[in-house]
């Protein structure tokens, strides 16, 4: 288990370029199934959610070839139909969350799917009715092998349906437009969710010849086809890590200018940040964060206190409300903060206020945060990084304290970011890593 060693009151100064999408390049990288040409992927970021996906893609037998950073081809005219069943390859599944959206392409590809307990974050109840349930109205046949714990589906023939999906799932969703996309017929996907990720899957999908309308709206139309060709596609930067950013200058009272943000992409997330006093400032497509003396969160019209919350996009997205409540701790006024989705995901708030942060958790999705501002700092302390979204906040606020902290599982946080330790030690961090 490898830790981060955080001296923090350090200022930041420089500029900054977000990673490619982690949510996005696992949903492109299981669609390389689907065709027997060749895909090229640009601005895949190296972290180890992804690089593990590529690696499970290569024992399914996927021709995987680097051409420069950042920049893979994938070629799965070969695949190894019978690993798909093996034991090993369920292992690997089952800790990997986003190798669920393989079961899509292995279904039209082989008509036989295998579907593990999701692995990933801790972070409370993650269903999978919403893929399985549209997948079976598309023509599956679902067993559920209680032996093994496993999923078991199949299909000897897709049909297009109408599917109105429970919950507006991103991985849902990606599943099943990548299974719709061979269905005989139209399929219509109503509560959709439409975040870019998904947007730019549907975009790659009808580059490789797939027919879909609707895109970037919650009501999708998929006519199915015959084949799906290769095509080249370019990874988005990751708002997630944005976000993050923006969050880390806050915290450290710094200057960055985060690079060629596809400020059109980020939806209310900048406006949010706002919310907490933070100037976010747009230069073209780059983001400057000014340096701040204070923060002050604002409240709503009516004077009371302001609450922000996660919603479906075009809502703010669940991945950046610990970044938001860690900045809340160091401005000036109070905000509740809600958390609809994951039911544990507030859970890591109880190590915030061992570092002095006042906050009291009112339930397992909310927080009431009392910022202080420049009357208080957080104090340096040792803690475990729960999951990656945790793990990137508690390394803002050992940023932003007195003193040193050490963080251990940071494996959780290269999951989702990029030498993220080597990218802010160059703007003027001090962190560093033992590894085990």
């Amino acid at each position: 288990m490898s830790s981060f060693i955080i001296q923090g009151g350090h200022q930041l100064q420089g500029e900054i370029t977000p990673q490619g999408a982690k949510n996005e390049a696992l949903q492109v990288i299981c669609a390389t199934l689907l065709t027997n040409e060749e895909v090229t992927i640009h601005n895949i970021p190296n972290i180890l959610d992804v690089n593990n996906l590529i690696v499970l893609l290569e024992q399914i037998g996927v021709v995987i070839k680097k051409i420069t950073k950042g920049s893979y081809s994938f070629c799965a005219n070969n695949v190894d139909y019978n690993y798909t069943q093996s034991d090993d390859f369920v292992k690997r599944c089952g800790a990997l969350r986003g190798s669920i959206m393989l079961i899509g392409p292995l279904l039209t590809r082989f008509g036989k799917a295998i579907v593990p307990t999701p692995g990933g974050d801790k972070i409370g109840r993650r269903r999978l009715d919403t893929h399985l349930n549209g997948i079976v109205k598309l023509g599956g046949k679902l067993r559920f092998d209680e032996e093994k714990q496993l999923f078991l589906l199949s299909a000897k023939k897709l049909l297009g349906s109408y599917l109105l999906l429970d919950e507006a799932s991103v991985t849902g969703t990606a599943n099943l437009l990548m299974t719709a996309v061979y269905a005989e017929g139209q399929t219509t996907i109503f509560n959709a969710a439409c975040e870019p990720y998904v947007e730019q899957l549907s975009k790659m999908l009808v580059k490789m010849g797939a027919n879909i309308e609707g895109i970037g709206s919650n009501l999708l139309f998929i006519k199915g086809v015959k084949q799906l060709s290769g095509c080249t596609h370019t990874l988005l930067p990751d708002m997630i890590e944005i976000g993050s950013f923006i969050g880390i200058a806050a915290m450290t009272n710094s200057e960055i200018t985060i690079k060629n943000a596809s400020i059109e992409h980020l939806g209310i997330i900048p406006q949010t940040f706002s919310r907490l006093g933070i100037n976010v400032k747009q230069k073209g497509d780059d983001i400057l964060i000014p340096k701040q003396k204070q923060y002050k969160i604002d409240s709503f019209l009516d004077g009371s206190i302001l609450t922000i919350a996660d919603a479906p996009w075009p809502g703010l997205t669940p991945d950046l409300l610990s970044v938001l409540l860690v900045l809340a701790t160091k401005a000036e006024g109070c905000v509740l903060i809600h958390q609809k989705m994951f039911e544990s995901r507030l859970f890591f708030v109880d190590k915030l206020i061992d570092m002095g942060a006042k906050i009291i958790l009112c339930d397992p999705h909310r927080a009431t945060v009392i910022g202080l501002g420049n009357r208080f700092k957080l104090k340096g302390m040792t803690m475990t990084s729960p999951d990656i979204r945790a793990g990137i906040s508690l390394l803002i606020a050992a940023m932003g304290a007195e003193g040193e902290s050490i963080i251990h599982n940071i494996e959780q946080i290269d999951r989702g970011y990029e030498d993220i330790d080597l990218r802010l030690n160059r703007l003027g961090a001090n962190i560093q890593r033992i590894d085990s």
